[in-house]
C-alpha cells in the first residue's frame, strides 16, 4: 500500500486544490445539466506527522461560521474517501480552506468542497485524475451535474446508469456571460427537494425533454434560442415557495426577454445573457448582482 512517507520528498509542501463554481439545471435539464462559473474555492493541502488540523476562512462564501473543522469537514471526508479509493496512506493533514462560493446559494459550494477534496486525494496518491474521480464525487450527493461541471469545466450533461455515473463535457457558446442575482437568503437541496411531486403531468415531462434537448445547442451553438431553451415545468414553479423573491425575479426577467432560471437548488437566480447586463427595468435590489464569466479548466491542482 503506497504511503505518503515514501515520496514525501517528491513535493515538500503540499497542494493547492482550486476549484470553480456550478449552476446545474439550467432550466429544463434537472439533475442532468451543469456548468461551471468562475468563482473559486481554493485548498491548500499539506501532510502532517499526525492528527488533522482544518482552517477555513471567508473570501466571499458569505459566513463560514457553521463549517465544522473536523472530520466531519466535506473536504476532509472526500479526502479520505480519495485516498482509501487509492490505497494511499496519509498519516495527517492539515487543509486551509478559502471558501468564495456562497454557502446553500444554489451554486455547487457542497459539490467544490467534494471535488477538491477528490482531487486532494489523487494528488496526495500521486496519481492524475480519472473516470473514478467523478463516481467518487457524484456519490456524495447522488447525481453528477454540479460534481461534473466543478471537475471538468464547461458545460456537462451527466447521467447514471445504475449506481455509475457519467459526464460528458461540451464547450458552451463564447457569446454567454452568466449573470447572477445572489440573494442573502439560503436554501437547502434537500429541503427544496421535498418541494417536488412524486409524478408530473405527461405533457410537462414532454415538454421538458424538448426544451433539454433544445438547451444543449442553445448552450453550445445559439444562444438566441436561450430564452425558449431555459423554459422549466418539472421543478421550479414547486420549489418557487422556498424563495418567492427569486422565483418573481425569474419570472420578470423572462419577460423582459432574459433567460433566466433557478440556479441549481437556488435561490441564485441565473440569467444567461450575451451582454454581461440585466435590464435597468429589473428591479434586483436585495440581490447581489455579479456577472461570472463560464470556467473552462475545471478543477486545477498546482505543488505550493
Amino acid at each position: 500500500m503506497p504511503h505518503w512517507g515514501a515520496r514525501r520528498d517528491a513535493v515538500v509542501n503540499g497542494f493547492r486544490v482550486t476549484v470553480p463554481a456550478s449552476t446545474a439545471n439550467l432550466g429544463p435539464g434537472f439533475d442532468a445539466l451543469g456548468m461551471a462559473l468562475g468563482r473559486y474555492d481554493v485548498v491548500e493541502v499539506r501532510v502532517a506527522d499526525s492528527g488533522l488540523k482544518v482552517e477555513v476562512t471567508d473570501a466571499g462564501a458569505g459566513g463560514v461560521e457553521d463549517v465544522p473543522t473536523d472530520e466531519t469537514h466535506l473536504v476532509v471526508r472526500a479526502v479520505r474517501r480519495a485516498c482509501a479509493h487509492l490505497g494511499a496512506e496519509v498519516p495527517g493533514l492539515h487543509l486551509r480552506c478559502a471558501n468564495a462560493i456562497p454557502h446553500a446559494r444554489g451554486l455547487g459550494s457542497s459539490a467544490a468542497a467534494v471535488v477538491s477534496g477528490i482531487a486532494a486525494g489523487y494528488a496526495l496518491a500521486g496519481r492524475p485524475l480519472d473516470g473514478d474521480a467523478l463516481q467518487l464525487a457524484a456519490e456524495f450527493e447522488g447525481h453528477a451535474d454540479n460534481a461534473a461541471a466543478s471537475l471538468l469545466g464547461g458545460l456537462v450533461i451527466a447521467w447514471a446508469e445504475g449506481d455509475r455515473f457519467h459526464a460528458e463535457r461540451l464547450t458552451p457558446s463564447a457569446e454567454i456571460r452568466p449573470v447572477l442575482a445572489i440573494p442573502p437568503t439560503r436554501s437547502s437541496t434537500e429541503a427544496t427537494r421535498g418541494l417536488l411531486p412524486a409524478e408530473v403531468p405527461l405533457a410537462d415531462a414532454a415538454h421538458n425533454a424538448g426544451r433539454a434537448a433544445l438547451a444543449v445547442r442553445a448552450l453550445t451553438e445559439r444562444p438566441e434560442l436561450l430564452l425558449a431553451a431555459t423554459e422549466d415545468r418539472l421543478h421550479q414553479e414547486y420549489r418557487a415557495p422556498a424563495y418567492p423573491a427569486s422565483a418573481a425575479l425569474v419570472r420578470t426577467l423572462r419577460a423582459h426577454g432574459v433567460p433566466a432560471t433557478i440556479s441549481g437548488a437556488g435561490p441564485t437566480v441565473l440569467a444567461l445573457t450575451t451582454t454581461g447586463i440585466l435590464p435597468s427595468a429589473v428591479d434586483v435590489s436585495g440581490f447581489d448582482v455579479a456577472e461570472l464569466v463560464v470556467d473552462t479548466a475545471g478543477v486545477q491542482v498546482a505543488a505550493l
